[in-house]
């Protein structure tokens, strides 16, 4: 999801000799973040059900989403531990051209991996991809390369891609109140964005699913976002103060507007997303004594009571049950809270490593369902054990993409920041 998907690594590479690994199986000592990879992974491996439990266990998962929602858990989950962990890698640099370049190199070389690879499965036969809408081939790519495809009325190449989206206006935003030097305030922005959650509920519900588009086309929404893009982290990556505040202000509004009137979810969960990703920041500045706990749960508070209410107010719709959201939101935050509770002990290795691999597992996983879907197909009679092994061969992969793709991106990401880092004053 940093998405879920896209987070900041939290622990380095795993140590390739697991002989001096405890016999437990845990770490020797707990690790300062080790809390946060064990969240990933569990997050990741709900999404997979959520998503592999269509093919192969279709009548359990009709029973199951109407109580809860299991996609919503794990991606809400994903966004409390981006938040948390997103803003402080900004802050560590000082620097939002090196951020920036974290950035690229940690989500987009195993992006543009899986979506080769999705589309040679499609021209050999052995998946399907979606149909855009009668969009251009040109206005597709363009939309996806910016990440932005969700919020601009371009459906996605593979489902998971559209968490990405949310992922980049949310560093738009940091960005945004960092250029402002309103970091801080980050308990303040998750409540404002959680009573604005609530209030769109009523004051946008005759607004449209991707509303912005339909008023303008979708081929000048995406090249408007596309250019308004680019001049935005150009500036904001400036070393002269005029800019780089006009470029961080410029991306944070693109990133409000979008979501807010041009997302294929309600405006409410749109930013409901936002405020839970403050919120994750939040928790991070209380840890660190840059705020207090009581700001922190105060806005906690506010962001649940909105998110809950905005959710019990929409009702229920085709593939929606308020009962099933509300569920999973309240679990992800409650699991998110037991992690934080949790942090300062000893975390399991394999939890840990799970959470090293989450971002291929997320991505990597609806690769592999498109064609076991186009080749084995779907099962009508619920099959556990083809669930078991559709992990089975999804986790040794994504470790394999995670070694060979996102390490590496990895590593020439933390080169080219050395490289620009001494050429720019702190942020």
């Amino acid at each position: 999801m940093e998405a879920p998907h896209g987070v900041e690594p939290a622990l380095k590479p795993l140590p390739s000799a697991p002989a001096r690994l405890p016999a437990s199986g845990a770490s020797a000592r707990p690790s300062r973040l080790g809390w946060l990879d064990a969240l990933r992974g569990i997050a990741a491996l709900v999404v997979v059900f959520d998503h592999s439990s269509y093919a192969f266990m279709a009548e359990f998962r009709r029973e199951l989403m109407p109580e809860f929602n299991t996609s919503r858990y794990g991606i809400m989950v994903f966004f409390l531990v981006s938040g948390y962990i997103i803003p402080a890698s900004l802050e560590r640099r000082g620097c939002v051209r090196t951020f920036w370049v974290g950035r690229i190199f940690r989500i987009y070389p195993l992006w543009a991996a899986v979506v080769t690879a999705v589309l040679a499965a499609n021209l050999l036969g052995v998946a399907q991809i979606r149909d855009f809408d009668g969009q251009s081939v040109a206005a597709a790519m363009a939309a996806h390369f910016t990440l932005f495809q969700e919020l601009l009325g371009t459906p996605n190449l593979l489902l998971v891609l559209w968490t990405l989206s949310y992922e980049m206006a949310f560093y738009l935003l940091v960005v945004a109140l960092f250029s402002l030097r309103l970091h801080h305030k980050s308990a303040a922005v998750a409540l404002t964005l959680g009573v604005l959650a609530a209030v769109s509920v009523t004051a946008l519900s005759t607004l449209s699913v991707s509303a912005l588009s339909n008023a303008i086309g979708s081929n000048l929404l995406i090249a408007v976002t596309a250019i308004a893009m680019v001049v935005a982290i150009c500036c904001a990556s400036s070393t002269s103060a005029a800019p780089r505040l006009a470029g961080g202000v410029l991306g944070g509004l693109l990133a409000l507007v979008l979501v807010t009137f041009n997302s294929t979810v309600p405006a409410w969960e749109g930013l409901v997303i936002l405020a839970v990703m403050f919120l994750g920041t939040a928790v991070y500045r209380a840890e660190h004594g840059q705020s207090s706990w009581k700001s922190v749960a105060c806005a906690a508070t506010v962001v649940v009571a909105c998110a809950v209410g905005a959710a019990y107010h929409y009702g229920d719709g085709a593939n929606f049950t308020r009962r099933g959201w509300i569920a999973a939101f309240l679990l992800a935050v409650l699991t998110f809270g037991v992690g934080l509770a949790v942090r300062r002990r000893v975390i399991p290795r394999w939890l840990t490593w799970l959470g090293t691999i989450s971002y291929s597992v997320y991505l990597v996983h609806p690769v592999l369902l498109a064609v076991t879907d186009g080749t084995i197909g779907r099962w009508r009679q619920d099959a556990p054990l083809l669930e078991l092994a559709f992990y089975a061969v999804l986790l040794p992969l994504s470790w394999l993409t995670y070694r060979c793709i996102e390490a590496p991106g990895q590593a020439w990401g933390r080169r080219v920041a050395r490289r620009i880092q001494p050429q720019l004053p702190p942020g």
